[in-house]
């Protein structure tokens, strides 16, 4: 048996598909910018969760709109290019992983800035304290 379980790569082979199709043969300007994140499908593959991601210049809603239009000739080609016996439902999903970790990458930036002025601060005071210790005869 090849690397990880069939429903692994059946929804590896839907995204790769997916991805091509999206980029070659869908004309709908509203999922030009559109990138396939992951894929992942239930136990009977009859079910595939499509995450995606847009281009920052692109608009979510319309993005999702334009997905919506393409669900039909998606499925059908990817049922025609896999073979499969029955072809899974596509359910497509904003990805907010990527938006999370530029919140949490922010996040952490911020608080690494403010660290050295802190240290700064702690610093001084220790020395303040020292000098003072130093001083008493």
């Amino acid at each position: 048996m090849a690397h990880g379980t069939r429903v692994e790569r059946v929804a590896e082979r839907v995204r790769m598909e997916l991805a091509t199709l999206l980029t070659r043969t869908v004309r709908d300007p509203a999922v030009s910018g559109v990138t396939i994140t992951h894929v992942s499908m239930n136990a009977d593959l009859q079910l595939a969760r499509i995450y995606y991601t847009v281009l920052d210049g692109s608009n979510r809603r319309d993005t999702a709109r334009g997905l919506r239009r393409a669900k039909t000739y998606l499925r059908r080609a990817i049922g025609q290019r896999l073979q499969l016996r029955h072809v899974p439902e596509l359910r497509f999903m904003y990805d907010e992983t990527l938006e999370q970790q530029d919140r949490l990458a922010k996040i952490f930036t911020e608080i690494e800035n403010q660290q050295p002025n802190r240290d700064q601060e702690t610093l001084g005071k220790l020395n303040d304290d020292d000098a003072i210790e130093e001083y008493e005869p």
